[in-house]
């Protein structure tokens, strides 16, 4: 498929999601430790994004006694990202709460499964699958997305795939229309690229079947329309939903007290 067709073919179905920096190098696993709690609070990042995109949750949940772990989530593809993410939750001791912004909820859909020490799921503007449901799929099923228009042309990778970016040009008013200038500028400039593989796999799990789920998302999301969003959480049958007025995309960025504060409900299991 030529460039050009790739670039209307993702705009017609407005891709998938997520800020933040990659220029500089992250290591695979970011663990911050609390001191009073035992249940451990694991975040996936989505796309465009890495793991300090959670800073200002990490901070909340640790000063609350909340263990916290990051995971660099490696965007090549949702089947091999979501092993990588399992593998690494399963060193974890004891119960732990997954969460997941953007595509980092097709990641957190399927690597809860199979582990028992997973007690809910909270979806942070993300995106919940059921099987075969792919994230160009799910971010396309309502109108209102606009990311496909922002992105640059694609990547072509050694190995014949292609990856994406957000121009920067238009990265804020895309992901981080409430975020101050000057740190979009920075996320944008650092971001990571997804595959375009990986926003064209199909989901093979969709754990939010048989755990407690929450919501929390902006109702200016630019990247998963507003419409989707909502869909996804009715027919999780989730516990909670937490609508973020005028919040971007990246509500953990903007808000981090309201995204804090729905992790802390889904850890008591309220």
């Amino acid at each position: 498929m030529s460039a050009k067709k790739l670039l209307f073919a993702l705009a017609a179905s407005t891709a998938l999601v997520a800020a933040l920096p990659p220029a500089q190098a992250e290591a695979p696993i970011t663990a911050v430790q609390g001191t009073t709690a035992r249940l451990t609070i694991v975040l996936i990042h989505g796309a465009f994004a890495d793991s300090s995109s959670w800073n200002g949750v990490a901070q909340r949940l640790t000063a609350k006694g909340y263990p916290v772990l990051t995971i660099a989530d490696p965007l090549r593809g949702v089947g091999s990202d979501a092993q990588y993410a399992a593998s690494v939750i399963g060193a974890v001791k004891g119960p732990v709460v997954l969460v997941g912004h953007s595509y980092g909820g097709m990641i957190i859909s399927k690597a809860a499964e199979g582990n028992p020490e997973v007690k809910a799921l909270v979806y942070v503007a993300a995106l919940a699958p059921d099987q075969g449901e792919t994230v160009a799929g799910l971010a396309g099923k309502f109108p209102g997305g606009t990311l496909g228009a922002a992105l640059a042309d694609p990547v072509t990778l050694a190995d014949g795939g292609k990856e994406l970016y957000v121009r920067q040009d238009k990265f804020r008013q895309q992901f981080a229309a409430d975020v101050p200038p000057g740190q979009a500028a920075l996320m944008a400039a650092g971001q990571r690229p997804v595959t375009v593989a990986a926003l064209n796999e199909a989901a093979d799990g969709s754990a939010w079947k048989h755990l407690p789920s929450y919501f929390v998302y902006g109702t200016a999301d630019r990247n998963i329309p507003l419409a989707a969003l909502r869909f996804m959480a009715k027919r999780a049958n989730a516990k909670d939903v937490v609508e973020v007025k005028g919040a971007s995309h990246v509500v953990m960025v903007s808000h981090p007290d309201a995204v804090a504060s729905m992790i802390e409900e889904a850890a008591a299991g309220k």
